[in-house]
């Protein structure tokens, strides 16, 4: 029984029993130069982009690869990706990861002042920023792969938040879990945004897949969404040119005070389970992006702190974050591969809920109309 504690850098390959990590620079196009990190616990897989805010890049389990496919060939270096573009969405040029995180400062969409001027770009900054102390640790007698790390959001006179991440790989079960703590480093009070967008394509999503989750209340964003509020737990199959469909919702935790969502595949067999501490992310979001396969068929489960319009818009709502000086807030989330009778248990817990709240038209104060 041993531990290995290992700095990455650049070159890695270390294996200790059934763990390894393994890290190498990526070459060619927009990728040229990426950081790729894989960490490898019994059959489960989890790849990082240290380069690009510690995202998780793609999960497998056994041969179920979970993530999606993406017309964006990345992972894309954040040079590749331009976040100032006057349309504020340039944060799209990058965009192919499993799980990208969207904060830190603000998480929405683009927010202008009255001059038209961007103030926050799509989805904000941390997504794009590298990662420094980057540190994986192999223990075989627990049987997990830890990885450490942290990435800087600050700007001088402006704001300095920094995102501390601990992630565990375990050799016993198909799951990721991290924590992720956002401290103000400032003297002064801050504000934050955090939200978690996490993405799958086939093969979970496809014709008959389904949603399920313990909704309390649910609304659709916009115009665009209230067809399918009827539909809003159910996929279709890829239909070319189908916009995006958008309903923000609020989740009913259980009695340890976690939320979960699911993504079942259509034959019931295999499911993606997305958990987390809903005091610190009480807001939730299902993105339906139901066009052609290769424009990008995916869906995202997004907990957040607010729902992702404007930064404006959500503070005057009062849904950011305050830190004081020195102060911190930590989010705790899993991604775990569900199959057979631990799948039937967690739908059967789950569906014991009581009927959700619907809105057939967006709701007032959580859409900026």
């Amino acid at each position: 029984m041993a531990q290995k504690k290992i700095l990455i850098t650049d070159e890695v390959s270390e294996t200790l029993g059934p763990l390894a990590v393994r890290a190498r620079r990526l070459r060619g196009g927009v990728r040229e130069g990426v950081l790729l990190v894989d960490l490898i616990a019994g059959s489960t897989r989890v790849c990082i982009l240290p380069d690009r805010g510690l995202s998780i890049w793609k999960m497998t389990s056994g041969n179920l690869e979970l993530g999606w496919q993406s017309p964006v060939q990345g992972p894309v270096h954040p040079r590749c990706v331009p976040l100032a573009e006057p349309s504020g969405l340039g944060w799209l040029d990058g965009f192919d990861e499993l799980v990208a995180r969207c904060g830190l400062v603000s998480n929405g969409a683009p927010d202008f002042d009255a001059q038209g001027r961007l103030r926050h770009g799509l989805h904000g900054r941390i997504a794009n920023l590298p990662a420094h102390g980057v540190e994986v640790t192999l223990d075989d007698t627990a049987g997990t792969v830890t990885l450490a790390g942290a990435v800087d959001e600050t700007r001088f006179l402006i704001h300095a938040l920094r995102m501390t991440t601990a992630l565990v790989v375990h050799a016993d079960r198909p799951r990721v879990a991290w924590t992720d703590t956002v401290e103000n480093l400032s003297d002064r009070p801050a504000t934050a945004q955090m939200l978690y967008h996490v993405n799958f394509g086939p093969p979970l999503l496809g014709a008959g897949a389904e949603f399920v989750a313990a909704v309390e209340e649910l609304a659709p964003r916009d115009q665009a969404a209230v067809g399918d509020v009827s539909t809003w737990n159910r996929y279709v199959a890829p239909q070319a040119g189908r916009g995006e469909q958008v309903h923000f919702m609020r989740l009913r935790p259980n009695a340890a005070g976690r939320a979960t969502a699911l993504l079942v595949s259509a034959d019931g067999s295999n499911a993606a389970s997305l958990s987390w501490r809903a005091a610190e992310l009480p807001c939730f979001t299902l993105w339906k992006n139901q066009g052609g396969l290769a424009d990008g068929y995916v869906t995202g489960l997004e907990p957040g702190t607010n729902f992702p319009n404007p930064r404006s818009f959500e503070e005057s709502q009062g849904r950011v974050v305050n830190l004081a000086a020195r102060a911190s807030i930590a989010f705790d989330l899993a991604i775990e591969h569900l199959s057979g009778p631990q799948l039937s248990a967690t739908r059967a817990e789950i569906s014991r809920e009581r009927q959700p709240v619907v809105h057939d038209q967006p709701h007032q104060g959580w859409n900026c109309g």
